[in-house]
């Protein structure tokens, strides 16, 4: 479906909608699918489902509030499908400014206070910077210089939650979810962006998931190219040097196997002054960003490494001016021939995943959902994304000096006795 050969606004919005219910199975569930996505666009603070039932349906919230809770937390209908709609009608709009660049893995956190939600735990919580009561969600999305799009997303089960069958049936985690790590979760997302056909882009990551070297061989061996952010103390070989023992695998006891191994912060120290360079990647919101940078062909070591089948990579490094040291390392399996600018250029790529994260929970509520179900968590998720997505398309439409679209849809007028619950009037 072309959503830009479709009238005004609202006829693309309800044409996104019914491109949208044609894989949600029932036809009942046509007027909550489009309830929910109306409710995630129009304005307000909170995009939970009782707020959102008193915005789209005024005159019989009660009734409303009902039937959005049903489509969102027990309806059967397929996330996969749901997502395969949306990049069907979203990636044309998303490809008319440039083909597919990059694939990003990224996690997003959501704060809560209870213990009581799938996956909840206290763990490192990226929203509050420390270690917190949260849940964690896995993403990959495809992206280009001017928009980027979520197209596979998945709660990390910290262990404790993954083994204990009496949370897990309470709260609907299927029989087939088993522990895995998040640079795991990661994995098996390229795997099946692989065997989706996607368009195929260079995987980014922070040092989170690339300083993981399975994730990295997975990838390699997966034929995706990668920038991962990794820490100075990695392991490597010297440009001009490799393994001396080649009969077998590495271990994981490093220098004493390898004595010709050096961490990623000694090659950096060993560069001439001449290495580095000021590389100017994009225009920022003030002014032209740049810094300064570095580069060499490095042989990375790792456990169970086959020497054999070492293949140089480019160890990037920033050191911007007025800092006392590097601020970032990254691994890039890209081709000896590219640039200078176009590696720092794709590395810095990243912050696009940052925008849509801050994007999906301030314009269409991605952290508002308050149920506690593995099936509502993803279902609201997947709404999100799709009315995102349809955000994307809209912006499309808009000429480059043109206004940010407002929402596509008329906003009704809230019932004057309805208070919100846990406002200060409702008290």
């Amino acid at each position: 479906m072309d959503l830009n050969r479709v009238g005004d606004s609202e006829a693309r919005f309800a044409a996104y909608v019914a491109g949208l219910g044609s894989v949600i199975g029932q036809a009942a569930r046509m007027r909550p699918l489009r309830d929910y996505c109306t409710g995630l666009m129009l304005p307000g603070e909170r995009k939970s489902v009782e707020p959102m039932a008193a915005r789209t349906a005024p005159a019989r919230t009660a009734a409303q509030h009902q039937s959005l809770l049903r489509f969102v937390s027990n309806a059967t209908w397929s996330d996969e499908d749901v997502l395969a709609k949306v990049r069907e009608m979203v990636l044309p709009a998303i490809e008319k400014c440039g083909p597919i660049e990059a694939w990003i893995i990224d996690d997003t956190s959501f704060p809560k206070q209870g213990k009581h939600s799938v996956g909840v735990h206290h763990q490192y919580c990226g929203q509050l910077g420390k270690q917190a009561n949260c849940q964690v969600a896995v993403s990959l999305s495809i992206a280009n210089h001017t928009a980027s799009l979520p197209v596979t997303y998945r709660l990390y089960l910290p262990e404790p939650w993954a083994k204990d069958r009496a949370r897990r049936k309470k709260a609907g985690v299927p029989k087939e979810i088993k522990f895995r790590t998040k640079p795991e979760i990661a994995l098996e997302q390229i795997r099946w962006a692989c065997e989706a056909g996607l368009p195929r882009g260079v995987g980014l990551m922070d040092t989170a998931y690339g300083n993981d070297s399975r994730l990295r061989a997975g990838m390699t061996a997966l034929g995706v190219l990668y920038v991962a952010g990794i820490l100075p103390n990695t392991l490597m070989w010297r440009p001009g040097t490799g393994p001396r023992r080649k009969d077998r695998p590495m271990n994981n006891t490093g220098r004493r196997d390898e004595p010709d191994l050096v961490s990623a912060k000694e090659v950096m120290l060993a560069l001439p002054k001449q290495a580095w360079r000021t590389v100017t990647w994009r225009e920022g919101s003030a002014d032209q960003l740049s810094s300064r940078f570095a580069r060499v062909r490095v042989r990375v070591g790792y456990n169970k490494l086959i020497p054999e089948k070492l293949s140089p990579e480019w160890l990037l490094i920033e050191w911007p001016e007025g800092e006392a040291e590097p601020t970032k390392y990254w691994l890039a399996t890209l081709p000896e021939t590219i640039s200078f600018e176009r590696l720092v250029d794709l590395a810095k790529l990243r912050w696009r995943i940052e925008r849509d994260y801050q994007e999906l929970k301030q314009e269409v509520g991605l952290g508002h959902y308050e149920g506690r179900g593995w099936r509502g968590f993803h279902h609201h998720a997947t709404l999100c994304i799709a009315a995102y997505a349809f955000l994307i398309a809209e912006q499309a439409t808009i000429p480059p000096s043109g206004p940010r679209s407002t929402a596509p849809i008329a906003v009704p007028d809230l019932p004057e006795d309805y208070r919100p619950r846990g406002s200060a009037r409702a008290a």
